[in-house]
């Protein structure tokens, strides 16, 4: 395909990717600020880890002082953070389009067996971010109530919600993203890059990391948050450990063995025997000697038939 088919062919993936992304923004706006369906809108869901905090470690905003409200400080900022939860939970709704988008113009280039692996790991990528999103949609509330009762007996915190909303989602994020480096070691295995036996060595040294990444990542610094990200992707990675294993494993029964000889071994050779399988292989016989060429005689093959029609 020339590279201006190339072109024109990513332009129409990203323009469907883009028109999938607006309508479902377009949905996330209204879903903010009104359920459907008996499901609760999508301000209510997000705002949940926040109004499950005690009241003593919250400024209480209300008619009543009893409603969970968050502060709004500027008189745009309500419209931005509806908006900017409205993208994110358009980018989420619509991933399974901009995905088959992206799978779609790779494929064509992909070999058969590739194409397989695409799919699964794909589908797996998927997977993993959402349990990372959940895990840490339920994390964030242990998070916040130990961040917010520290000091609960001097002040109160009054959350703004873009101060509250930005900590949800970073946390949100880290942790989908954290979830897909167990992928992306199995798909080093696949792809040859990594071996079991590396990984197996390098155990301890890939937990201590993630335990580090885990310290560093986390946005709020809680304890709750590292220990969840760190304990959940250490068990993740040992199982994509696990799974290298296996496949290396059967690998190996499927591999032939001449392919793992050292390149500077040579093959082993047969002792030499004769062409008639007597062991020795008999003298050559002496050749004769050409007769000369005679002066206008003419040449004459082997046969006896004339070769040229010239003489010397």
């Amino acid at each position: 395909m020339p590279l201006i088919e190339h072109i024109y062919e990513l332009r129409k993936r990203l323009l469907i990717s883009l028109g999938a992304i607006v309508v479902t923004l377009g949905f996330g706006f209204f879903w903010y600020g009104s359920g459907f369906f008996g499901i609760p809108s999508l301000g209510e869901i997000l705002t949940g880890p926040y109004c499950d905090i005690p009241p003593g470690a919250r400024m209480q905003l209300g008619g009543d002082g009893e409603e969970c409200r968050l502060l709004a400080t500027g008189p745009f900022e309500q419209f931005m953070l509806r908006l900017k939860v409205a993208a994110t939970a358009g980018i989420v709704l619509a991933s399974p389009v901009w995905l088959y988008q992206i799978w779609a113009f790779v494929t064509p280039g992909l070999h058969k067996n590739e194409k397989r692996y695409g799919i699964t790991f794909t589908i797996l990528a998927a997977l993993l971010f959402v349990g990372g999103a959940v895990l840490a949609y339920v994390v964030i509330v242990h998070a916040l109530e130990f961040l917010l009762s520290i000091g609960d007996n001097v002040q109160t915190t009054a959350l703004s919600g873009t101060q509250y909303f930005s900590f949800l989602i970073q946390l949100i994020l880290i942790f989908g993203v954290s979830f897909e480096i167990p992928l992306l070691i199995a798909m080093l295995n696949v792809a040859g890059v990594v071996r079991y036996e590396t990984l197996a060595r390098s155990r301890r040294g890939i937990i201590m990391g993630i335990f580090v990444f885990a310290a560093v990542a986390s946005p709020g610094q809680d304890p709750f948050s590292m220990l969840a990200l760190a304990l959940a992707v250490c068990v993740l990675v040992e199982a994509s450990i696990q799974f290298a294993r296996i496949h290396d494993k059967r690998r190996a029964t499927q591999r032939e063995d001449w392919l793992d000889v050292d390149d500077e071994s040579a093959s082993p050779i047969a002792p030499a025997g004769g062409l008639d399988g007597s062991g020795s292989v008999p003298a050559p016989e002496p050749v004769a000697a050409p007769a000369p060429l005679t002066p206008g005689r003419p040449l004459q093959a082997p046969t006896g038939g004339t070769l040229y029609d010239d003489t010397l």
